[in-house]
């Protein structure tokens, strides 16, 4: 079929921009043109303006600018073929001739339509009538009122192989075949009849952009498997390039301004209901490249709403590999993490659309989420690892098509690895400028509960080292006296040598090392220091003999700093997830958030401080 420019001319004149515009944007007589509200974006104050004469559209505050076929494509969210054969209807246009091949292959599109559309009134009159009892039943315990019910065409499909196949006889089995309504027994020569796909199932129809019945989701109403079946691909149906809820989601996107993809029919229904219009869903397969494409003409940045669970949080990660090679720039995704064990549709319910709208409001990007994932896909600790991800996010980069964002995608990993394994040291007050009574490390108060905490919560193989660096540059104890007061509290043979430690040190406060050990032997703990000093191997400067002492004073600050932390941090966290758990708030999750990255916060000062040594300890290799 060839769209001349004369047609496509004609298409435009005939039609009248206001009226179209005015079926879905409230528009006011303002002397030969029309104005009102943009529907493209939020605003008070009108500044959309349509002028028949000129035959065009256009927003003074958000530049939006069409005709009546781009109004069709942009702010209906058609294809442009269906925005002109829908112009074309509408104005009493025939449109140019199509081949034999053409012609037939679109009058069969048009009796499967016929079939799926005849499908769907069947289903909702079977929901809402006796049969669909027990439909009605689980609608109302998932909260879906029978308004919503009837806005997405919801029915069921009693638990029958021919009752619908008995319903649409008259298009014969062969068409209801191919339209997927019924299934043929593949067994050659079985002589079995087709039966009905969908039986015991709440129906919920698959429209395509144009709103027109295209297949079939079909639900469970108990724990039978599979919980979900949907329509298998047809001449209407291609799974892989539809999103549910497209025909509504596209023009409630363009106020919005956003899209939302969430995993299933019942999310995006829940949270249409809720008020957020503009939710689409794949259909039961991760993100293809057609559906990514298909949401970046709605919006630049899509936002993934997947569960928050462990398969949710794969299929986030899925697609935003499956995104890379199609980034340009400005078009990207961003990701919106809901609670552990939690869906839309659980929050939407739980907290109300508030709960969800807070999360809307600070999504993670496209590079964050990359990044997280690889730094968390293996541990770090050696040489070899870190190089590992350093291939790994270099691979990343590599695979994205645009040269810009590509480079950008390089350049922003390797400031990101640099920034995560630089050296963190403490700063260094010199002696004569530290306050009388001795320096204190830059670290938080001891509190009481976290005193309670250390008995059970303290790294030992911190301690351990913060021990036998004591041990080695006792010098440094005077220093820490009122956190190593607190670590007495440590249960066992470690917490009694820090307990001796701490006593010495009060006793003698020009101890030098052999000293001190003279006196641990004394006291029977010889081989428990020993055995401690024997700890060249562990990958912290101050348990070192041939470190420098301003680096082993700064390290040892630092270790201290964290050591004590860590429990307190570890019990918050404890006590966030309790209140979570109990009664959610918006209030708990941030507390939640807040406390998981701190904890983060604290394994990267670890992680610095061990590869700080190890650089430095790689330097002094090469100098020799």
């Amino acid at each position: 079929m060839a769209l001349t420019p004369q047609f496509l001319d004609e298409l435009r004149a005939r039609t009248s921009l206001s009226a179209l515009v005015g079926r879905t944007t409230k528009l006011t007589k303002a002397g030969r043109e029309h104005k009102g509200c943009c529907p493209f974006h939020n605003e008070k104050t009108p500044s959309f303006y349509v002028n028949d004469d000129k035959g065009f559209y256009h927003c003074f505050g958000c530049s939006a600018h069409g005709d009546a076929i781009k109004w069709m494509t942009d702010q209906r969210g058609l294809p442009f073929m269906d925005a002109v054969k829908e112009l074309a209807q509408a104005t009493g246009m025939d449109m140019p001739a199509m081949d034999r091949q053409s012609a037939a292959k679109a009058e069969r599109a048009k009796g499967l339509h016929e079939v799926m559309s005849d499908a769907a009134d069947w289903f909702t009159e079977q929901l809402n009538g006796l049969p669909g009892t027990e439909a009605r039943a689980l609608l109302d315990r998932r909260g879906i009122r029978p308004e919503t019910a009837r806005a997405f065409g919801m029915g069921f499909a009693p638990d029958s192989r021919g009752k619908l196949k008995a319903a649409l006889k008259d298009y014969g089995d062969p068409m209801l075949v191919e339209s997927g309504m019924l299934i043929e027994p593949k067994e050659f020569g079985s002589g079995k009849d087709p039966y009905d796909r969908f039986r015991g199932r709440l129906m919920i129809p698959i429209r395509d952009p144009r709103g027109r019945t295209i297949a079939f989701g079909g639900r469970v109403l108990d724990g039978g498997e599979p919980k979900y079946l949907n329509s298998p691909d047809t001449p209407l149906f291609d799974k892989g390039r539809t999103l549910y809820n497209l025909d509504k989601a596209a023009p409630a996107s363009r106020k919005s301004g956003r899209v939302l993809v969430v995993e299933g029919y019942m999310d995006v229904i829940a949270l249409a209901q809720a008020g957020f219009g503009e939710a689409v869903a794949p259909l039961g397969t991760a993100l293809t490249e057609a559906q990514l494409e298909r949401l970046w003409r709605m919006v630049d940045v899509p936002l993934l709403c997947f569960d928050g669970d462990g398969a949710g949080q794969k299929a986030s990660l899925r697609a935003a590999h499956r995104a890379l090679p199609l980034l340009a720039p400005g078009r990207s995704l961003a990701f919106v993490t809901l609670p552990q064990g939690q869906d839309p549709d659980d929050l939407v319910r739980a907290g109300g659309p508030g709960a969800f709208e807070a999360l809307l409001k600070t999504p993670e990007q496209l590079v964050d989420r990359l990044w997280a994932s690889e730094v968390a896909a293996e541990a770090l600790d050696t040489p070899e690892q870190r190089a590992g991800l350093k291939r790994r996010l270099h691979e990343l980069a590599e695979g994205i098509a645009d040269p810009s964002v590509k480079q950008q995608y390089h350049a922003e990993f390797k400031n990101r690895f640099y920034e995560h394994f630089k050296p963190v040291r403490a700063p260094f007050v010199p002696r004569g400028e530290r306050p009388k009574g001795g320096w204190k490390p830059p670290a938080a108060p001891v509190t009481e509960d976290a005193k309670a905490f250390l008995a059970t919560g303290i790294d030992r193989v911190l301690a351990k080292a913060v021990l036998a660096g004591l041990i080695r540059h006792p010098v440094e104890i005077a220093r820490h006296m009122e956190v190593l007061g607190s670590l007495q509290m440590i249960d066992g043979a470690l917490g009694r040598l820090f307990e001796a430690v701490v006593d010495v040190a009060l006793e003698d406060q020009k101890l030098d090392s052999g000293r001190l050990l003279t006196i641990l032997a004394r006291s029977g703990f010889n081989s428990v220091a020993s055995d401690l000093l024997r700890a060249d191997t562990m990958p912290y400067s101050f348990t070192q003999t041939t470190a420098d002492p301003a680096r082993v004073r700064a390290d040892l600050d630092e270790a201290i700093a964290i050591m004590v932390a860590r429990p307190e941090v570890d019990a918050a966290l404890k006590q966030a997830t309790a209140a979570m758990q109990t009664h959610f708030t918006e209030d708990a999750f941030e507390r939640q958030v807040a406390m998981v990255r701190e904890k983060q916060a604290l394994e990267v000062r670890l992680a610095n401080l061990v590869q700080s040594n190890e650089d430095a300890r790689a330097l002094g290799t090469e100098g020799d």
